[in-house]
């Protein structure tokens, strides 16, 4: 496992279009300071979960933008912020990635 997120927040959602995620997507990140850790294509419906990582104000900010983003264009599943990952935590996203 990278530790390349070590200690920072996760923030995650889900859409119903993977199209939507790439516009929700890049609204977050430049409305704050994270990284996209990942974007995975739900294969039982069209849409897909993104993982984003920073700071838990980063994360909150660039959260509430994505959703704002999303909401016009897409229906959201779910959507979460993990503000401390604990080591177990860290392996199952990351077992997540690409799957």
């Amino acid at each position: 496992m990278s530790n390349e997120y070590n200690g920072m927040a996760i923030g995650v959602f889900e859409l119903d279009s993977e199209c939507a995620c790439f516009v929700a997507l890049d609204a977050a990140a430049k409305a704050a300071s994270v990284k996209i850790q990942s974007v995975e294509r739900n294969r039982l419906k069209s849409g897909a979960c993104v993982k984003m990582r920073g700071s838990i104000s980063d994360v909150k900010a660039a959260m509430e933008v994505a959703l704002e983003t999303a909401a016009p264009i897409s229906k959201i599943y779910s959507h979460t912020i993990i503000a401390a990952p604990t080591d177990g935590t860290e392996m199952a996203a990351a077992m997540t990635i690409n799957k």
